[in-house]
């Protein structure tokens, strides 16, 4: 056999959501992978209740689709427009009294909280976009530089991570999976 049947293909989650490409230059290849991240992690969410949404795993977790959409946004801000780009910006979800405030606190309106994330990723893409791969940035732990290229990837990573976690909450709010 050298091929798969259709049916056999775990589900795939409908809604506009291009491939990234096999072949092209190493930034198409990053920006695109990382915007299809972004773009699983949406669709993941997409017609659940701000209920479902706040719904959490199971304990001691306090994560839940609500809460990875603060963190990722949250993220963004930190890493391209803080750490990278040296903006000089509040944290969002985020205080040295209270650190898991992204997860903990699932206030305010979901809708409120969605636009807040776009715009972030509508800004790291400008920053991106204006940047070489080989620019850097300063990390704010520990001093050390990173270039653009090194933060595409953990990027890449670190949404693929939140969306294995989506799938998780997402199949136990109604039983839904896919990639």
């Amino acid at each position: 056999m050298d091929t798969i049947p259709e049916e056999n293909f775990a589900a795939k989650w409908t809604g506009d959501r291009p491939e990234p490409p096999r072949v092209g230059s190493e930034r198409e290849i990053l920006t695109a992978t990382l915007d299809w991240h972004r773009r699983t992690f949406e669709l993941k969410c997409q017609g659940l209740t701000p209920e479902q949404m706040a719904l959490r795993s199971t304990e001691p977790s306090t994560m839940s689709l609500h809460g990875l959409l603060r963190h990722l946004t949250g993220v963004e801000r930190w890493w391209f427009r803080i750490q990278f780009a040296g903006e000089d910006v509040p944290l969002l979800y985020y205080s040295d009294e209270w650190p898991e405030q992204d997860f903990e606190d699932l206030g305010g309106d979901i809708e409120v909280a969605w636009a807040a994330w776009r715009e972030e990723c509508a800004r790291s893409r400008e920053i991106v976009a204006a940047a070489s791969l080989d620019d850097t940035g300063k990390s704010r732990r520990d001093g050390e530089p990173f270039s653009l290229r090194w933060l595409l990837t953990h990027h890449i990573a670190e949404y693929a991570r939140h969306n294995g976690h989506a799938d998780l909450l997402r199949e136990r709010v109604d039983g839904r999976t896919g990639h």
